[in-house]
């Protein structure tokens, strides 16, 4: 009955998220088509860090939980095409506290993985890519690497 505990685990924390979660960032659970939620697919917004290049964007991505949740971490995705060393072309991020194998722990929260990727967002592990594109302009054109993300920042505006 592991897909009792995954729920469970994801109705607590949408809970925790509702009372405090960082400013700007969005997330929960789809809706389904019939008005419930489908606490196993969340939709999020992370927000670019001030001060970065990525500032003003706010950037869609995915949360999809299996039933072996806690146990194992959501795969998380932003739209396929994104641009960063450490998202494959799929989308998929690629972070070592989403590698069921190397960094995740099941006590990781929701809200630690967005606070997660944000951060990765702006400082990419080039000993780890994921996207041939994104890792040789970060390594070799760090100017044109610029460009591109705040060429991409203006492609997610606000939602609101």
């Amino acid at each position: 009955m592991s897909g009792g505990i995954a729920r469970g685990r994801l109705t607590e924390e949408r809970k925790a998220w509702r009372k405090n979660h960082p400013h700007a960032f969005v997330a929960k659970p789809e809706t389904s088509s019939d008005g419930t939620n489908n606490l196993m697919i969340w939709q999020c917004i992370i927000p670019g860090k001030s001060g970065t290049d990525w500032e003003g964007g706010f950037y869609p991505l995915t949360l999809n939980f299996s039933e072996d949740y806690p146990s194992k971490p959501p795969k998380c995705k932003f739209p396929q095409g994104f641009f960063h060393p450490n998202v494959y072309p799929s989308g998929t991020v690629c972070l070592s506290i989403l590698n069921e194998d190397y960094g995740w722990r099941p006590a990781i929260t929701v809200k630690q993985i967005l606070v997660g990727i944000q951060d990765l967002l702006d400082e990419p592990n080039p000993n780890d890519p994921a996207q041939t594109e994104g890792y040789q302009l970060f390594v070799q054109d760090k100017n044109e690497y610029k460009r591109r993300v705040k060429q991409q920042a203006k492609q997610y505006p606000p939602t609101l």
